[in-house]
């Protein structure tokens, strides 16, 4: 069955699965409201279990890939939630000490998707590693549902303060080079973003279309910035002026772009709103500079 894209679904749709997946509707709301909007002969149950993530059809590294080394670790986490839990990722045969890059997740927990995502960099010759914000509650569930669901119980100064934590011990891993990057999607963009205002020491940042501090916190920026945004994300788009304007009086050294036309989670190559040409070119522009920014 050819694979699905975000062409294949009203824009109503979209907008209306948008404001699910990030807690501004319920479940019952979107499937009340979506049925106007969902293809021929399609419930309204169907178009939601079509936009939803099929994580299998898109690994492109598997686990036990003899290239890479993976297995999970724990870190002190004192002034957040005591601990955090993370996916580590590096290459099998490394040749002196790597850079690394902290994945930051979606709102849903380190599900599948992060976890290839966490591979992908260890191929690349980075040390890779994910945390879940879920942790304390479980993990992540299995079920996007219930992640979301969970997430709503964190709190979020504690989460916050478990980010920070993963990132400071990533810099004394004695395989690592000592500088830290970090990448991350949706909520976890708007965690790169916050990291980027409380550590100096961030040596480059990739936020994917992630919620932007005030400008008072984005003048405390030292990092680099690589800011990526979907066209047609008038939700996290409408705080990008300001954002930039921030940037540009603080002297904050960035580049950003947005990809026309594409959706939110336009990078997530699990779900009909990944748009292949503009995921890759991110993607390579991601690894350009992160090869620039961490290695040396």
């Amino acid at each position: 069955m050819a694979r699905k894209t975000a062409n294949d679904f009203h824009p109503e749709a979209l907008k209306l699965f948008d404001k699910y997946v990030h807690g501004d509707i319920s479940r019952r709301d979107f499937l009340a409201s979506v049925p106007k909007y969902a293809l021929l002969g399609l419930s309204a149950e169907a178009l939601l279990e079509a936009l939803n993530p099929r994580f299998a059809h898109a690994e492109q590294v598997p686990g036990n890939d003899p290239r890479i080394v993976t297995h999970f670790v724990e870190y002190p986490s004192p002034l957040g939630n005591g601990k955090i839990r993370g996916y580590l990722a590096q290459p099998a045969k490394a040749e002196g000490k790597l850079p690394v890059v902290l994945v930051i997740h979606e709102n849903r927990g380190l599900n599948p998707h992060i976890e290839d995502i966490t591979r992908r960099l260890a191929l690349d010759n980075f040390i890779a590693f994910a945390p879940d914000a879920l942790f304390t509650l479980g993990g992540y569930p299995g079920d996007e549902d219930k992640a979301r669901e969970l997430f709503k119980n964190l709190d979020k100064s504690k989460i916050q303060a478990d980010f920070l934590a993963a990132a400071q011990e990533l810099k004394k891993l004695p395989e690592g080079n000592g500088k830290v990057g970090a990448v991350g999607f949706c909520y976890g963009g708007g965690i790169v973003n916050y990291l980027a205002t409380q550590l100096p020491d961030l040596a480059a940042g990739v936020p994917f279309y992630g919620a932007q501090p005030s400008a008072e916190e984005t003048a405390k920026i030292k990092a680099p910035l690589l800011l990526h945004y979907a066209g047609a994300d008038d939700r996290i788009n409408a705080g990008w002026p300001a954002y930039e304007a921030a940037l540009k009086k603080a002297g904050v050294s960035y580049e950003a772009f947005v990809y026309p036309g594409v959706q939110h989670g336009f990078n997530n190559d699990t779900t009909p709103r990944y748009d292949a040409a503009a995921a890759k070119l991110a993607w390579d522009r991601t690894l350009t500079f992160f090869n620039k920014h961490l290695r040396g």
